[in-house]
């Protein structure tokens, strides 16, 4: 046990050290894929090797290959840094070792998840009765909501889906904003629907659904509980950080009998800030919902919740059983809400973090990372840039001329640089650089110094 000790010891002191060097060392990892291979592609072993030494070799290996995606000045995708206390908790997770597949396997897992759900739900302004699944992402809580969806629609039309399968079944139609994030694509993909199922609405200049729109097409085809509909809303639209209209578009949908699910990876945390409720104004009128915990509430990846206003549904949708299982004396257990069986205990971590930061916690990380897109948008076009978006949330565009080429010669320059990290998008037909600020650590400091990096390449290209 004392080799055991010094094992874990020695890990979570590498795994501190890299975290406190975050505010100093290049974002961008000093080697690439290839050269992170070379590293890492040794020889598998014969005979076993000592673990303090297949870590310390993991350790040299890798850390060249490591990107600075938890530190203040990484703006790339939508990437929080995963909080202190969640982080020791997941550390603690690894170490413990649960399966949260329900609470026969592990009691504290599955009660952990409980409770973290109840306040998650509470602060995202959702249904007290509402379902809640820990999943990997938005790509899972996509599904998760999808298939509820689909389940419930074909029962409503007098067809067992889960029995029959989709040949013969009624069509289902689905209408997503052109807009919309493609993992709702893949989600119709997986279920069988397939893509020519979905049908596109109009959305707006910011990229918000066009809710005129969404009648004209819901009125244009078939309705009603014998033709299985879904809409699918957006909370934080990916390039621009625009929100659905959710009140109007939701009764809408509902006076149709149509399902509403809502894509909220990131933007569905607004309802945890009492300045930016009023863009998820309701939202708790959906019937589904999807939130990522790895975006803006700072946990490690992966994690993610799936949400449904009738749990009975979502249960039915994604549950199985079989001999060998054992319950756990509560029904439904934690995984019946999710896709997953071996799952990992991902509910310690955001236990931690809602503890660590508190309902005002979380409104001020909301508010503050918000606060600063808002201080990147206003430097970089008092210097001249153009910025593409309104910024309501955390995301912002910016343009550096018509040329392609040069915006995308500025990014990878930025991301050479080191200072900062920034994606680049196609978003109507041009390339745009993508700020998301979305970690607790970023402060003003590091936004005026990301902005001075930004400057500095586009004043050294083209």
């Amino acid at each position: 046990m004392q080799d055991l000790h010094e094992l874990f010891r020695r890990a979570a002191d590498e795994a501190a050290g890299f975290r406190s060097s975050l505010g100093t060392r290049p974002v961008q990892a000093p080697v690439d894929q290839a050269r992170a291979k070379e590293l890492l592609d040794v020889p598998l072993p014969d005979a076993p090797r000592d673990p303090a030494e297949v870590v310390d070799h993991l350790v040299s290996a890798a850390t060249p290959g490591l990107m600075s995606t938890p530190g203040p000045r990484y703006f790339g995708f939508v990437v929080g840094g995963a909080l202190p206390a969640a982080s020791a908790a997941d550390l603690l997770a690894v170490g413990w070792d649960q399966c949260a597949f329900n609470g026969s396997l592990s009691p504290a897992a599955a009660a952990a998840e409980e409770v973290a759900g109840g306040w998650l739900k509470e602060l995202l302004g959702l249904p007290e009765t509402a379902g809640v699944g820990f999943v990997t992402g938005a790509q899972g809580a996509n599904t998760v909501g999808l298939t509820s969806a689909r389940h419930h629609l074909m029962r409503q039309a007098g067809w067992d889906v889960e029995r029959r399968g989709l040949n013969g079944a009624p069509a289902m139609r689905v209408l997503a904003g052109a807009e919309r994030h493609a993992t709702i694509d893949r989600s119709l993909r997986l279920l069988g629907l397939g893509s020519d199922c979905l049908e596109e609405v109009a959305v707006n200049d910011e990229g918000a659904i066009d809710t005129a729109d969404l009648a004209r097409v819901l009125a244009d085809g078939p309705t009603g509980p014998e033709h299985p509909t879904v809409v699918c809303l957006q909370a934080g639209n990916v390039n621009t950080g625009a929100v659905d209209d959710l009140r109007a578009a939701t009764e809408l949908a509902h006076a149709e009998a149509a399902w509403v699910h809502v894509d909220g990876a990131f933007g569905l945390w607004a309802a945890a800030s009492p300045a930016l409720r009023h863009l998820v104004d309701g939202v708790e009128l959906a019937d589904s919902w999807g939130c990522d915990g790895h975006k803006w509430l700072n946990v490690p990846y992966d994690s993610g919740f799936a949400f449904c206003s009738r749990p009975e549904v979502q249960t039915a949708a994604m549950s199985y059983t079989a001999s060998y299982l054992t319950g756990s004396g509560a029904s439904p257990g934690a995984a019946d809400f999710t896709a997953e069986s071996s799952r990992r205990a991902r509910g310690f971590a955001v236990w931690a973090a809602l503890q660590e930061l508190g309902r005002d916690g979380v409104a001020d990380l909301v508010d503050r990372t918000c606060a600063l897109a808002r201080r990147f948008a206003a430097a970089l076009s008092d210097a001249g840039l153009e910025i593409v978006n309104d910024v309501v949330l955390n995301q912002v565009l910016v343009g550096f001329g018509e040329d392609d080429a040069r915006t995308d010669e500025i990014l990878a320059r930025i991301q050479q640089d080191g200072t900062c990290w920034m994606g680049g998008t196609t978003w109507r037909g041009r390339r745009l650089m993508r700020i998301a600020v979305s970690n607790h650590l970023t402060t003003e400091a590091d936004v005026d110094a990301s902005v001075e990096a930004v400057l500095r390449a586009a004043r050294h290209t083209g």
